[in-house]
């Protein structure tokens, strides 16, 4: 792993390459601590939010917001021309939107884009998706997400980056039943073992922003909760454990 200098020094060629990017689902906790840091590094010369509405934000002038119909996103391939990067961390769940709602968002609207972009010119595609995907599992949440990965891989983009998180730590509006329950339950261990089974949002998309700027370890790289953590450690030279 290079330390925090090395990544500075990444981020600084980085920037020099004129590189744009976009991002899915900025308006999720993860989506919206990526936009942060992001607006903090400007290693991008433009990055495009992409989403079903517009919102408030305090972003610099790289940034633009573009309002799509994920259900028909071939009629928007122009909004993700040129771009060669993107970031998806769209996500619902299925006490929010229902079986149908789950799949359609965290599946279908993100197969969709993803080929979309890859024929408007993508490289290098970055997914959150979870710990313990597996499109065999005969949990749903667990077998969509594996799915997700697995149709990403035919997709043979230049890079592609999958991230594996395990419990979302953040300060969430409202917070959903069963991720407060194990919240509570989890405590004590996430306490003594802040990298084993826990993640806090602003540490995924630390971990995200750095691995962008590093070189590829190969065409496809699937990184589980642990690795999240001590890729985001190189970017400030020290991960920031939330508790909650």
């Amino acid at each position: 792993m290079a330390d925090a200098s090395d990544t500075d020094s990444r981020m600084e060629r980085f920037k020099t390459l004129g590189r744009q990017a976009f991002v899915l689902g900025y308006t999720g906790e993860v989506g919206k601590m990526l936009v942060e840091e992001l607006n903090k590094y400007k290693i991008f010369k433009r990055v495009v939010l992409i989403g079903r509405r517009q919102v408030p934000l305090n972003v610099g002038p790289e940034f633009e917001q573009a309002v799509v119909d994920f259900d028909r996103l071939t009629e928007h391939q122009e909004i993700f021309a040129g771009i060669d990067t993107g970031f998806c961390c769209l996500g619902t769940t299925r006490g929010q939107a229902g079986k149908a709602g789950f799949i359609k968002v965290d599946k279908d609207y993100v197969l969709g884009a993803a080929e979309v972009a890859k024929l408007q010119g993508c490289q290098h595609f970055s997914l959150v998706s979870s710990v313990g995907a597996d499109k065999d599992s005969c949990i749903l949440y667990k077998k969509t997400k594996g799915e997700v990965e697995e149709a990403l891989r035919h997709m043979n983009f230049d890079r592609l980056s999958i991230y594996r998180p395990g419990l979302l730590l953040c300060d969430r509006q409202q917070r959903r039943p069963m991720e407060k329950a194990a919240m509570i339950f989890l405590k004590p261990i996430t306490s003594c073992f802040p990298t084993l089974l826990s993640v806090p949002t602003d540490t995924v998309a630390k971990a995200m922003l750095n691995n962008v700027v590093k070189p590829a370890e190969s065409a496809t790289e699937l990184y589980d909760n642990k690795d999240i953590h001590l890729l985001a450690k190189n970017v400030t030279g020290q991960t920031k454990n939330k508790k909650s």
